[in-house]
């Protein structure tokens, strides 16, 4: 018989650890992607539609317009979706033992899990279009197979960031609210800790959309340099 080894876990890592870990994937792959389009690929990734010139390059240029940057980002993103996943089960587990309201919690969960599914369908779709090619009639010709397919590539890509904010923010604004009735129940500082960095989180993250969705509408119609 095999010898007896114990209940004992073989391995244990601390919450902390892992979620900060899972964090400074994508964060360290932007920043990789960036600095490697500024050396390398700056005209590449700082071309516009309507050929004015950028600073430097947009996020979507520099993570997905040229290689190895996507390479690098979708190995980067490919590594931490996995971990998402289990960090939203993790906290459908702490949630459903806090006393929280049960569709609400489980919305949450599900707003969780679509938030990391857009992240990778536009991570790994390209928006891409190649406006280069020559006009060919023949609708079954592959030239015109491909234009068909990267224009609806694109059109995927577009829809899958629309959802990926929409739910990273439906998401978030969920998560306040839990938590504050979760407040009610605990006073352990870490938690009230976590609830205060979550509500300045989600703050940021919807200040700088709303400012990116200004500086994009300003650049898409009136073309401006920067």
């Amino acid at each position: 018989m095999p010898p007896d080894r114990g209940g004992g876990a073989l391995f244990s890592l601390k919450f902390t650890v892992f979620a900060v870990g899972t964090v400074c994937l994508p964060l360290c792959g932007f920043i990789f992607c960036v600095i490697w389009s500024l050396i390398f690929n700056f005209e590449e990734t700082t071309a516009t539609h309507c050929r004015v010139p950028n600073y430097l390059p947009s996020i979507s240029a520099a993570i997905g317009g040229v290689t190895p940057q996507r390479y690098v980002w979708r190995f980067c993103i490919g590594l931490h979706s996995a971990p998402r996943l289990l960090v939203a089960v993790a906290y459908l587990n702490f949630y459903q033992g806090g006393g929280g309201s049960f569709w609400r919690i489980r919305i949450n969960f599900l707003l969780n899990v679509f938030e990391v599914l857009c992240l990778l369908l536009l991570t790994f779709i390209s928006s891409n279009e190649n406006h280069g090619e020559q006009a060919v009639i023949n609708p079954l010709h592959p030239a015109r197979l491909r234009s068909h397919f990267t224009s609806l590539s694109a059109d995927i890509h577009k829809l899958a960031f629309v959802f990926f904010m929409f739910f990273s923010l439906g998401y978030m604004s969920l998560t306040i609210r839990i938590w504050r009735v979760l407040r009610k129940y605990s006073v352990s500082a870490e938690e009230r800790r976590s609830y205060a960095w979550k509500k300045r989180l989600f703050f940021f993250n919807l200040t700088t959309f709303l400012i990116s969705v200004m500086f994009y509408c300003r650049h898409t119609i009136y073309c401006e340099h920067g």
